[in-house]
């Protein structure tokens, strides 16, 4: 892929600027907010980290229902609050891993770290700091993982996303890595994630509503209502897991290239590290509100 379409070609209209295979992070960053500043006039900025829920007044209202008076993620959070505090085998606990205890940290993740030359994700530290005290990984995607994350996510709510692309060439080929991503077409049906979320966010794909790219990783780990039906449907009593709807971001991305009939990889490949580094970049500035009911 030599160089990424400018994305006014695609709506010829509302121009987004120069994202280009040139274009550094910052102008990147300046471009995406203009764009979608300009395509919804109405909605206030800071509230895209409410994804489809800032774009229309009906589903916002249903949402904040479940939000405020049963919100179904509550009893994840809490059991990701008690594996939190739950000792190793060594008398440790995840606090020992994470700056500030792993408390109101999520805004800093996913993060180049010089040392190594990776990126690290939030979920890839806590399995890290787990193999690191003696203990085995947890599964990637969901389960005790996602409710840990989900806990981590939750101390955090409020603060804005702080993520840096050091002068470091390394970084940038992340950073271009995860951009291309984002930008390329896949699979049978030949989208790319700009597809629906650029180009066509804030319209509808069936009767489900496009959101903006910007705002769409404050809230994961996110309770689904399509997994928590998929869990229900498997279920022999009827009874679910406080995890049951509770997912990862590289789960969601998963599902997203599923959806277009294209082969996932694995969650925390390199493929999904360097998309969740660009995608989350792209949010600078927005509030975590993580977990949040998704639909």
């Amino acid at each position: 892929m030599k160089k990424l379409v400018i994305l006014a070609a695609a709506l010829g209209a509302v121009a987004l600027g120069p994202i280009t295979a040139q274009a550094t992070p910052e102008e990147d960053l300046k471009a995406f907010r203009a764009y979608f500043k300009q395509k919804f006039p109405d909605v206030p900025f800071e509230d895209l980290k409410n994804g489809i829920y800032a774009l229309d007044a009906d589903r916002r209202a249903a949402w904040e229902e479940f939000e405020d008076f049963s919100p179904p993620w509550e009893d994840a959070v809490k059991l990701g609050e008690e594996l939190f505090n739950k000792p190793f085998k060594n008398g440790k606990t995840y606090a020992s891993c994470f700056p500030n205890g792993g408390i109101g940290i999520k805004q800093n993740y996913p993060y180049f770290d010089a040392e190594t030359g990776d990126i690290v994700t939030l979920e890839g530290a806590i399995n890290a700091c787990r193999e690191a005290n003696g203990e085995k990984p947890l599964k990637w995607k969901k389960g005790k993982l996602a409710a840990i994350s989900a806990y981590m996510g939750y101390t955090s709510r409020g603060n804005k996303i702080d993520i840096k692309v050091p002068d470091d060439p390394r970084a940038l080929a992340w950073y271009e890595r995860g951009k291309r991503f984002f930008f390329a077409k896949r699979g049978q049906l030949n989208f790319a994630c700009a597809d629906c979320h650029v180009y066509y966010a804030g319209h509808l794909i069936r009767a489900n509503l496009l959101s903006t790219a910007i705002g769409q990783v404050t809230h994961w780990p996110a309770w689904r209502k399509k997994w928590a039906s998929k869990a229900a449907a498997k279920s022999k009593t009827g009874e679910l897991s406080p995890t049951a709807g509770l997912g990862t971001l590289h789960r969601r991305y998963g599902g997203c290239n599923k959806q277009v009939r294209a082969k996932p990889f694995k969650a925390q490949s390199d493929e999904y590290k360097a998309l969740e580094y660009f995608h989350t970049y792209i949010s600078n500035g927005q509030e975590i509100n993580t977990p949040s009911l998704r639909q």
